[in-house]
């Protein structure tokens, strides 16, 4: 897999995957990157409300299965692709590490977590969902939630910056950015 300070936006494409308990703020920072670097947006909150309107399959391995040939073919492409998802274990992360090498594109993992416990309790409490269909979590769904420990490339606080701050953070990160 190249490494990140190795490859050129302008040239070459990533993937980017954020990861991280519901209403950590992981959408609202996804959602205001991607214009920064036209990427195709995966999020698996619709990808398996999707596949439960069609009756088609359980969630939870199939959604992500489906983001990850998403987000395959959009590598193939040339596109930059970013995934918005829970990524809550292992397995799940090291299959999107395995997609990058794979398609040999960079790779970074971002995980957002939210440290004030009130102000993430009030965010899965009062969330308006966007995916017509989608059962909010309850806060004690998020609580008992398995969700392993890892270390990302990239941990945000969204307690501690704004949406905003947090993509500046981002794109410092990538590639011929400063």
């Amino acid at each position: 897999m190249p490494k990140l300070g190795s490859l050129d936006l302008g040239r070459t494409c990533m993937l980017i995957v954020f990861s991280g308990l519901p209403g950590t703020g992981k959408t609202t920072i996804a959602r205001a990157l991607v214009p920064h670097l036209k990427a195709t947006y995966l999020r698996i909150d619709s990808l398996e409300q999707g596949l439960r309107n069609a009756g088609l399959a359980e969630v939870g391995k199939a959604g992500y299965q489906l983001a990850l040939q998403l987000a395959q073919a959009n590598l193939a492409l040339g596109n930059p692709v970013l995934a918005d998802c829970v990524n809550p274990v292992a397995e799940s992360r090291q299959a999107w590490r395995e997609l990058a090498g794979h398609s040999g594109v960079g790779l970074l993992e971002i995980e957002v977590v939210c440290s004030d416990l009130e102000e993430h309790r009030r965010r899965v409490e009062t969330r308006q969902l966007d995916v017509p269909g989608l059962q909010p979590p309850s806060w004690q769904s998020v609580l008992d939630h398995d969700y392993q420990p890892w270390e990302p490339d990239l941990r945000l606080d969204s307690a501690q910056l704004s949406p905003q701050q947090a993509v500046a953070r981002i794109l410092k990160r990538l590639p011929g950015r400063t």
